[in-house]
């Protein structure tokens, strides 16, 4: 190989590189509290009376409004936040989350651990590394479908020894399904969506010069 060929290869690996960080920007943390299996983490919801479940053929619409998450203004923790890392916004962070939020639903999905890694502190890793081997050894397939996030909100927000963590609510609609070796549906309706709450925490040290953010706890909320 040349050393121009060389040249250029290096450009775009670091071309790839950034726009990564820049799409993780503002995103995930560490678990705080008793660890929930993944039923209570809003990763394997199952459709009832109480879980709001909708027709998808209501939901899954091509021409469907963006989010408008609305400017949040910069004051208390999140502008301390912003003085401590100029580049954070709550607009890029909420940006970042729902990039987040739909890739790890997603490689959770597929038992995607390798994917699921960078993403997660090392004890949320190791909740979804665990809930991943059960289904695996049940001989059990998981087939999520994320329709839409109806709205992501920063709930809380904190800045503790230069470390930023902020919680996010996300409400969304899925088609959450599990099959077991057979290939029979035991848990979810593929023809039917269910409406999901969480509180997902990020966490980011301010001093760092990485800018991606760790998924650090989940929780699932009622309406």
């Amino acid at each position: 190989m040349t050393d121009g060929s060389q040249f250029i290869d290096i450009i775009l690996f670091a071309m790839v590189a950034l726009f990564l960080g820049l799409r993780l920007r503002s995103v995930l943390g560490r678990r705080t509290g008793t660890e929930k299996p993944p039923a209570e983490i809003g990763l394997a919801a199952r459709p009832g009376p109480d879980n709001n479940v909708v027709d998808i053929a209501q939901r899954r619409r091509p021409d469907a409004a963006p989010i408008d998450d609305g400017a949040v203004p910069l004051t208390g923790a999140l502008l301390q936040i912003h003085q401590a890392d100029r580049n954070f916004t709550p607009e890029g962070f909420l940006q970042g989350a729902r990039a987040a939020f739909e890739m790890i639903v997603s490689a959770f999905a597929r038992g995607d651990k390798e994917g699921l890694r960078p993403l997660l502190s090392d004890e949320v890793f190791e909740n979804f590394r665990r809930a991943i081997d059960a289904r695996t050894q049940a001989g059990e397939t998981c087939q999520s479908e994320l329709l839409s996030i109806t709205s992501a909100d920063i709930e809380d927000s904190r800045l503790e020894d230069q470390k930023a963590t902020l919680s996010v609510r996300f409400v969304s609609q899925q088609i959450i399904v599990v099959k077991d070796p057979e290939g029979k549906v035991v848990e979810g309706d593929p023809s039917r969506s269910v409406k999901i709450i969480d509180l997902w925490s990020f966490q980011r040290d301010t001093r760092a010069a990485n800018p991606n953010w760790l998924l650090v706890a989940t929780r699932s909320l009622e309406e």
